[in-house]
């Protein structure tokens, strides 16, 4: 949830005009999940409901399934990358020189397009080969699949507000100093963001965080064409190319789990994804892969740099040979069902057979009056409906909660037995973290409380 209110820019139709529009493009059910102050306010906040691939996924899927879900894969080997090629654009050391030298301008990457950039580089976005063509743009925007009909769940651009770049130009992409990569201009186009909001987010608001960044962060055009890799940036949480984690996973019959978050590893989380190792169809002798998006999120997140450090103690201190762990240098967008997708997308080119997806997976709220934008299972409808063209299986997890008696257990089996819950809100851990007060240890761990409180 973002911090600061955002307000209506020249993009963004009146609030009542786009929920009520929102709802003609999506065909909007109404849903007790959600809660809603009008209904036109719930038009743009529950968009993805009635989606046809979700409502395709909601009758194939029981509600038992619905508390968490991991995707999988046949593991009789790898699984192949993404279209079927891992993807490596890095030029070799002894032809750079050259390369750098044919660039006709320099442009200074964001925080968000070098992400996207060292991605590309090294296969994660397999299987694109640059920035998004128009065609691949609009494309993806209106049916999440590249034109060729692989899946695809968000459109790969680069922005631009320069007038003066034009096609044909070659452009040095630097960050930070360093010489990132080269782009080839083969498209500058004016992209359809009105359009790219309301698909790929669910809403026109600005109320949503992805929607104000690339209505008001990114600039006027976006830029097509091929990459070349010069170098990864320099950054303080070593970030490991798709190639790396593969050749640091158990051999090919051994299932992967992987564990996407952008947020420090609690108690709870460790219960998720270690439990998943034992649903029915992870093989025996499966792994975990904890890999965190350590690039920008939301305005209120806490930071790359310190969630980094919170891994490595806790990686340390767990010291488990069945979690395996590294990160992702991937920009959120809080897109939702889209941004599930695409999460399953790179770890599958990380080499990752199974993918869990927790309640509302990269979901976002209101910026004005805290409302989610999203229902709590679409990510897991849209996985469902879209794990056959992803060559994956959608199988349930657990959904846990920690009582008094018992400690860790399924919610049906505390409510079975009529245990006591025990609950602590993200809210009010924050408000105990800063006063300094002491955080009970069934919710998180001392490693993690110690970096967070040091690095406040």
């Amino acid at each position: 949830m973002a911090s600061a209110i955002r307000s209506t820019i020249s993009m963004v139709a009146p609030r009542a005009t786009i929920r009520a529009d929102a709802k003609a493009t999506l065909a909007v059910k109404p849903v007790a999940r959600v809660a809603v102050k009008n209904a036109s306010a719930f038009a743009a906040r529950s968009a993805f409901q009635s989606h046809p691939a979700l409502s395709a996924a909601r009758q194939a899927t029981a509600a038992a399934t619905r508390s968490a879900t991991v995707c999988s894969v046949a593991a009789d080997v790898r699984i192949a990358p993404h279209g079927g090629a891992l993807i490596n654009l890095m030029a070799p050391a002894d032809k750079q020189a050259a390369l750098i030298a044919s660039c006709t301008k320099t442009v200074e990457l964001s925080d968000r397009n070098a992400c996207d950039v060292e991605l590309l580089s090294v296969g994660g976005f397999s299987p694109l080969k640059g920035f998004c063509t128009q065609e691949e743009y609009l494309s993806v925007v209106k049916n999440m699949a590249l034109p060729d009909g692989t899946v695809f769940g968000l459109p790969i651009v680069m922005d631009t507000a320069d007038e003066s770049i034009k096609v044909g130009d070659t452009i040095l992409l630097e960050y930070k100093g360093e010489k990132i990569a080269i782009m080839t201009v083969s498209e500058k186009y004016l992209p359809n963001k009105p359009l790219e909001a309301k698909m790929c987010y669910g809403t026109s608001s600005i109320e949503h965080p992805g929607v104000q960044m690339i209505s008001m962060e990114r600039g006027k055009y976006y830029l097509a064409g091929a990459v070349t890799g010069l170098a990864l940036p320099t950054r303080d949480f070593p970030c490991k190319t798709p190639a790396e984690v593969r050749a640091m996973l158990p051999n090919a019959s051994v299932d992967v789990v992987a564990f996407q978050c952008r947020n420090p590893v609690h108690r709870a989380h460790y219960e998720l994804f270690t439990r998943a190792l034992d649903a029915p169809n992870v093989g025996e002798g499966g792994v975990v892969l904890v890999h965190p998006t350590c690039g920008p999120t939301q305005d209120d997140d806490i930071s790359g740099v310190t969630r980094y450090k919170t891994y490595e103690v806790l990686k340390a201190e767990l010291n488990n040979p069945k979690v395996l762990w590294a990160y992702l240098p991937y920009s959120m967008h809080m897109a939702g069902p889209r941004e599930a997708i695409q999460h399953m997308i790179i770890r599958k080119n990380y080499g990752c057979t199974h993918f869990i997806i927790g309640r509302d997976m990269a979901g976002s709220k209101s910026c004005l009056d805290g409302e989610d934008f999203y229902g709590a299972y679409d990510a897991q409808d849209l996985a469902n409906s879209k794990s056959a063209e992803l060559g994956m299986t959608t199988v349930p997890s657990l959904n846990l909660c920690y009582t008094e008696e018992e400690g860790y257990v399924t919610a049906d089996e505390a409510d079975a037995k009529g245990l006591t819950r025990k609950n602590l809100s993200g809210t009010k851990f924050r408000t105990m973290l800063r006063g300094g007060e002491d955080i009970p240890e069934w919710f998180a761990f001392k490693s993690v409380v110690k970096v967070l409180r040091e690095n406040a």
